[in-house]
């Protein structure tokens, strides 16, 4: 039997959100988490340590909080990303300022690529997708079909 090269995945109509801000970022991030409250109630949140607590504590939002990013808190998000139970992410991220955990933020950057997750790394683009009509309905998307993608490479090493 010939596998697909793609398998389809739904994001559902109530989005799993990570958050996250360099610490340059955080208060925008919060700012905008603000501006936007009544949609971010529809969905479950999470975020990276720091984040995901100064969030609550100025918003009033539920936010499960991770590890800080510099202590593994972007490869958690990532990881949740390959499990399926993150389906959007919004990343205040500072490109001026040098970040010791920089490998990890790019590995985290690499697999919401890879899994097709919409991924606003400003303002202007989480604006753009927090107000998307897509944002109150289910998505489908097409990822990789990663057991055959396996059995392919094992079948030629």
């Amino acid at each position: 039997m010939n596998e697909p090269d793609f398998i389809t995945l739904t994001i559902g109509k109530q989005k799993s959100i990570a958050l996250i801000a360099h610490d340059s970022k955080k208060r925008e991030l919060i700012s905008w988490c603000e501006e936007h409250k009544e949609e971010l109630k529809k969905h479950f949140l999470c975020g990276t340590g720091t984040t995901a607590r100064m969030i609550t504590d100025q918003t009033g939002l539920p936010v499960k909080g991770y590890n800080s990013g510099p202590l593994g808190g972007d490869q958690q998000i990532g990881a949740k990303i390959v499990e399926g139970k993150i389906d959007f992410v919004v990343f205040f991220s500072d490109p001026l300022a040098a970040q010791p955990h920089d490998p990890d933020v790019k590995a985290l950057l690499r697999i919401a690529q890879v899994y097709d997750i919409p991924m606003a790394n400003n303002r202007a683009t989480a604006d753009f997708m927090i107000t998307s009509s897509f944002m109150n309905e289910s998505y489908d998307h097409n990822i990789i079909n990663f057991k055959k993608n396996i059995k392919d490479r094992a079948n030629t090493l």
